[in-house]
């Protein structure tokens, strides 16, 4: 297999925002391209548009990693899997139709638009309260530590039910969790301190609901503790992780391109426009992986069965076959039918309140702080590249004293 690329390139030596340049080729030349992983595993990378958009709606390619060694197309510093991961209860993430539904069918009431439309009061609420803090402190400051994440972790707490004050262990072991080359132990003893404490969290809720997304899961007799706190799990991880990068790697894009900004500022009814073109631009959560259980064609490939399929979801929305100009950041763009989300069964469940809370953040942050700037070179911001959730560790910004109110 010449020519064929051994492993994933994961530096973003095209900057900050746009996939690796060697993803970037690929994605012209051989939108499905073979890919010989770093334990010689021959594996499939889907790069374009079109074709990660069908992967996603073929649940033949599954989501499992039960069935068999989901292979890593990276260097992890570990030792390479000869087991498959066990299936772990109520994380649905991981489940194929029939079961992936019974669970997340579950939830869909909890995070409908209407409900989710009530809680955009509250949001603007939380934002504005976290700016009154900003405001507060004497710049420069860590954007992340002072807003990105308070914002998206207390409505998150609120919503299912967390008690914010133990945000500090379940940040530091959700952190823990997600950084991708950690030692196996390290790992697994995050989230066994995470499933410990929402073991007995979703305990007292099934003995004293209250009015929050995790009672109304455990009001369902037919769901197993084990059930119910792997899904709280995932919820709370994909809960603040995501939204939390995207306003932080966001305004990052904002800071570095001010006419968008400017543009911004001048007309917030751009704002629901400009979230979806942040979303598309930067699709923090990209690389996911697919398991082939028969032999399927895709872009005109054949793909054997028992190959672990990697998808790049910010390769597909930088396609030029589908946006114009792609690797531009465009607030007047339509960027509608962007794959951040993903696409099928298991598009994100909590889309709506994510698109709600980066809105109300990027428009009180851009009003609020019309001179905010960064207070370091844009080539000293720490990025993300080690975690499975890309993003920037910090975001060192400052303001003119006026500029905060």
């Amino acid at each position: 297999m010449s020519n064929v690329p051994h492993g994933l390139a994961m530096e973003r030596d095209a900057g900050p925002f746009d996939p690796p340049s060697e993803i970037s080729r690929l994605r012209d030349a051989r939108p499905v391209s073979p890919l010989v992983f770093p334990d010689g595993h021959e594996g499939w990378l889907v790069t374009g548009y079109e074709e990660v958009r069908q992967m996603m709606a073929d649940t033949r390619f599954s989501s499992r990693l039960d069935l068999d060694v989901i292979h890593v197309p990276y260097e992890t510093g570990m030792p390479t899997p000869t087991e498959p991961s066990p299936q772990l209860p109520g994380m649905f993430i991981a489940m194929d139709p029939p079961d992936h539904g019974r669970l997340r069918r579950k939830l869909t009431g909890a995070f409908t638009v209407k409900r989710m439309k009530t809680l955009e009061d509250h949001i603007v609420e939380i934002v504005e309260k976290q700016l009154d803090h900003l405001a507060r402190l004497t710049p420069p400051i860590d954007l992340v530590k002072e807003f990105a994440l308070p914002v998206p972790s207390l409505v998150i707490c609120e919503l299912l039910g967390v008690p914010y004050a133990d945000r500090d262990s379940f940040q530091a072991n959700s952190a823990q969790f997600m950084v991708r080359d950690q030692p196996l132990e390290t790992k697994m003893g995050a989230y066994v301190a995470l499933n410990t404490y929402l073991t007995e969290l979703v305990t007292n809720k099934r003995a004293e609901p209250g009015d929050d997304i995790l009672s109304d899961l455990a009001r369902h007799e037919d769901l197993t503790v084990e059930e119910l706190t792997g899904a709280a799990f995932l919820l709370l991880l994909a809960g603040h992780e995501t939204t939390a990068n995207m306003l932080s790697l966001g305004t990052f894009a904002l800071l570095e391109h001010p006419e968008q900004a400017a543009e911004l500022r001048a007309n917030p009814d751009l704002l629901p426009g400009a979230v979806e073109e942040l979303l598309r631009y930067l699709s923090v959560a990209d690389i996911f992986f697919r398991y082939a259980t028969e032999d399927l064609e895709l872009g005109g490939e054949t793909i054997p069965k028992g190959s672990t399929v990697v998808v790049s979801l910010l390769a597909a929305n930088h396609d030029p076959r589908r946006f114009e100009n792609p690797d531009t950041l465009d607030v007047h763009r339509n960027a509608r039918g962007l794959l951040s989300f993903g696409h099928g069964v298991h598009q994100c469940l909590g889309q709506q309140l994510a698109r709600i809370e980066m809105r109300a953040g990027f428009e009180a942050l851009l009003r609020r702080f019309p001179t905010l700037e960064l207070a370091v070179p844009a080539g000293e911001v720490k990025l993300r590249t080690d975690m499975n959730i890309y993003g920037v560790h910090e975001l060192p910004v400052t303001w003119s004293a006026t500029g905060g109110n």
